[in-house]
């Protein structure tokens, strides 16, 4: 990887229904990763919102990352400027392959599970997840995922979880 700070483990993807994401950001342990949406803002409002983020993440040693606008799948890729840091989200074994060969430090895996996110997608569950994973590149699982649901992943090849409903009390 071409940054020096640690790989978070745990994520908040920010979404505009997952709830206030300074909030939720407030409470989640030192050294989490946070990836910041919220498409739906207008863009002084959207970078307001990034800034009150971006001094959290200062002061809590989170890593923040701003997403790209999902295209037409569904996938986003996330970059930290400043580190280089680069995730991308995949829904299949061709994906994770690309964002491999693309140079991406991490992938973010989706949907593990049903999720509120893509009510119509189909999810991987755990056989199709375990099959597509080889340890290439470190795997966020994503999508229904909460610290339950992570743990009945256990036994497969996965670095973290992220979530958006998880962090919602």
């Amino acid at each position: 990887m071409r940054r020096r700070q640690t790989l978070p483990r745990l994520w908040l993807i920010t979404d505009p229904r997952g709830g206030d994401p300074v909030t939720l950001a407030k409470r989640l342990p030192r050294g989490s990763g946070v990836v910041f949406r919220h498409f739906d803002l207008k863009p002084k409002k959207r970078a307001k919102l990034f800034a009150r983020l971006d001094r959290i993440a200062n002061r809590r040693g989170l890593v923040l990352l701003v997403a790209t606008e999902p295209d037409a799948r569904g996938r986003w890729c996330a970059v930290d400027s400043a580190t280089g840091l680069l995730v991308r989200t995949v829904h299949n074994r061709r994906e994770y392959i690309a964002a491999w060969r693309e140079g991406a430090d991490c992938v973010f895996v989706s949907p593990v599970f049903a999720t509120r996110s893509h009510p119509k997608a189909r999810p991987l569950g755990p056989v199709r997840l375990g099959l597509m994973l080889d340890g290439r590149l470190p795997a966020i699982a994503l999508g229904g995922m909460s610290a339950k649901n992570f743990l009945r992943l256990s036994g497969l090849n996965l670095y973290g979880w992220a979530g958006i409903d998880a962090f919602r009390t």
